[in-house]
């Protein structure tokens, strides 16, 4: 035998070493590709595949001029991988790697230090952009995440829910940061990330936060406009398959499914920010001087019904409405449709409305009012009290000037129960206004009229035993002022798509007419003698302009009695008397003169009326009515006649 070649058992040792090689490898790939293929597709799909969602941007809600009550902007949430920044950030500072190695994510010295030396501040200057995060160990986390000392190693480490694209834009200039080879093209270091989100933001801050409502941090719909409008604010997210590389970052190239994102309409209310801003001013001077309980003003165009500015006071802070004010949570109550009164004189229009119209008064009818008792149906009928008294017959104009509540109880006995009832139905009492609020909107109380009890129709008159919400007392001095309609009161004005087409556009509704032209016009006329020097509330006169309204003065209960020392205060108009363009209602609870004694409509809410009316008349350029010659008033000239 050749002695060039290997013995026989040197041979076959060593084919059996490459024979077991390959056996080895053999059984790792059946191992791969059979027996584990289908684990192991699963993670490589899990760590390289990704579904990444974008957020649509919710529509604007805008006022009348296209002024922003509420929008969305951009924001990036910050986040880092600290492992994959310790090696990055050695070029930086050296001290650096081994306290990120040692501290890991635990120490918030460390996430300061890793931050500012990115951005290339001290770390007590980056306070403001830090946002500490607990995290648990996971149940899918490998021993090699859990340290010695039982911290766990998080590979994402949130710094801030939202920093602005300017920031953002900095972090990822890649010319600010030291690299490693000078001569390479400036690289952002690895291991940052930003995620993109829209953040719902409010302008004006509590501006018609009622109206508007919030979102809260779950972009949840909560209150107002927001919620009302969910529908068409809201868009539809996006989403887009794809595959990503080792260090995170998306492979474009291998996009297999996409969607778009559809961003949500914008919705335009009738609101006028600035009508608006007038009204909570006021209402914050109201509160000043009254310390009121609550109080509410309401403006709205007369000929339409839409609303111009809907304030309640107390408010709160749209951008900060999870921070507690001093009213705490009822400051986010819309008392204007959620909450419910005695309405008191203001409610006589609609006693005196009926009986013009059933053409059973004129305003020269005269009614005694000096006695206690009436004889109705048979039986007599106490009186209510009068805090000024007539030892004379008044005429129907008087009653309403003097606002005469023994007057206002004889005018509900000659509709009676029945047509009285219905009178009151048709001004908008006991039904919902369709109001768009997401607060369960009151239709207040008022019974069938064959429920009521003898007093009953000596009292409704009056405006006591019957309840409404400051919405519904609003809408029935709107009948008058819009010439006998019961107007819907509207707050959506248009709902515009991303791009800022018509969508759809509302219009003047009529729910009914519930008097005639002419009835309006009459009462219109009477109304402007409670503005007078001789009537009820003088405060509310707009010089140059025949204003025409209602006081309320009404007891509130406490305890199930009448109180002599709580009072809902309230003055509720409109001007010009004979061209009518606005309705205001100034409406106050439990408010309390400086000087003491008792809150009249005339002092805690006439002024009101007038400041108002006095701020809007330039601002919509509302011009006095001539009157047309030969006739001594405009009301006059244009009645054409009474019923």
């Amino acid at each position: 035998m050749s002695r060039g070649f290997a013995s026989n058992p040197r041979v076959t040792g060593l084919a059996a070493v490459v024979l077991c090689a390959f056996a080895v490898v053999g059984a790792q790939l059946v191992n791969l590709h059979v027996v584990g293929r289908s684990a192991r597709l699963r993670e490589v799909n899990r760590e390289r595949r990704s579904l990444v969602v974008e957020t649509s941007r919710r529509g604007d809600i805008l006022d009348d001029h296209g002024d922003a009550l509420a929008t969305s902007r951009t924001q990036v949430a910050l986040a880092i991988d600290p492992w994959a920044l310790a090696d990055a950030l050695a070029v930086l500072d050296a001290a650096h790697k081994p306290r990120l190695k040692e501290r890991l994510v635990e120490s918030e010295q460390a996430k300061h230090a890793t931050l500012a030396a990115l951005l290339g501040l001290r770390a007590d200057e980056i306070e403001k952009y830090y946002r500490p995060v607990t995290r648990d160990a996971r149940p899918d986390d490998d021993k090699g995440s859990i340290m010695s000392d039982g911290q766990v190693k998080v590979r994402f480490v949130k710094f801030h829910d939202g920093v602005e694209e300017s920031l953002f834009a900095r972090l990822n200039d890649g010319k600010q940061y030291p690299q490693a080879d000078p001569k390479a093209a400036p690289t952002p270091p690895i291991g940052l990330v930003g995620q993109r989100y829209a953040v719902r933001v409010y302008p004006h801050g509590q501006l018609a936060a009622h109206v508007v409502g919030y979102i809260n941090k779950e972009s949840e719909p909560v209150t107002g406009i927001e919620r009302f409008a969910d529908f068409y604010l809201r868009g539809v997210d996006g989403w887009r398959e794809s595959e990503k590389d080792g260090r995170q970052r998306e492979l474009e190239q291998f996009r297999t499914r996409e969607a778009p994102p559809q961003d949500g309409y914008g919705v335009v209310l009738s609101l006028d920010a600035a009508v608006q801003h007038m009204a909570e001013q006021e209402l914050g001077d109201i509160a000043a001087k009254f310390q009121p309980e609550k109080a509410t003003i309401i403006i709205s165009d007369a000929h339409t019904g839409f609303i111009l500015a809907l304030a309640n006071w107390p408010t709160f802070d749209l951008n900060a409405y999870n921070t507690p004010g001093p009213a705490g949570p009822r400051a986010e109550r819309n008392i204007a449709v959620a909450d419910y009164l005695e309405p008191g004189s203001t409610f006589k229009i609609v006693a005196a409305s009926g009986a013009l119209e059933e053409h059973l008064v004129t305003p020269e009818t005269e009614f005694d009012v000096s006695q206690d008792k009436v004889e109705y149906k048979g039986l007599p009928r106490a009186l209510p009290k009068d805090d000024h008294p007539f030892g004379r017959p008044i005429s129907v104009t008087e009653i309403i000037e003097h606002s005469s509540n023994r007057g206002a109880a004889q005018l509900g006995m000659a509709l009676g129960e029945q047509r009285l009832w219905t009178y009151a139905h048709a001004f908008g009492f006991g039904e919902m206004t369709g109001f768009p609020s997401i607060y369960p909107e009151t239709p207040g109380l008022l019974a069938n009229w064959t429920k009521w009890s003898g007093s009953d129709i000596t009292r409704i008159p009056m405006g006591h035993t019957i309840a409404a919400t400051p919405l519904q007392i609003h809408m029935a001095m709107g009948v008058i002022a819009s010439g006998g309609e019961l107007l819907r009161p509207q707050l959506v004005r248009e709902v515009r798509d991303p791009a800022g087409g018509l969508v759809y556009h509302f219009d003047r509704e009529v729910r009914r007419r519930v008097i005639s032209t002419a009835t309006a016009r009459t009462m219109a006329e009477m109304l402007t003698g409670v503005v007078s020097k001789d009537g009820t509330a003088p405060e509310a006169a707009i010089p140059g302009y025949d204003a025409a309204g209602k006081t309320g003065t009404t007891e509130k209960l406490i305890d199930g009695k009448y109180s002599t020392t709580h009072h809902v205060s309230s003055f509720v108009g409109f001007f010009p008397a004979s061209q009518p363009a606005v309705v205001i209602s100034v409406i106050v609870d439990d408010g309390h003169p400086p000087g003491g004694g008792t809150a009249y409509g005339r002092i805690v809410a006439a002024p009101s009326f007038k400041h108002l009316g006095e701020q809007l008349i330039p601002y919509l350029d509302i011009k006095p009515p001539a009157a047309p010659a030969g006739s001594g008033s405009p009301l006059l000239a244009l009645q054409g006649g009474r019923p």
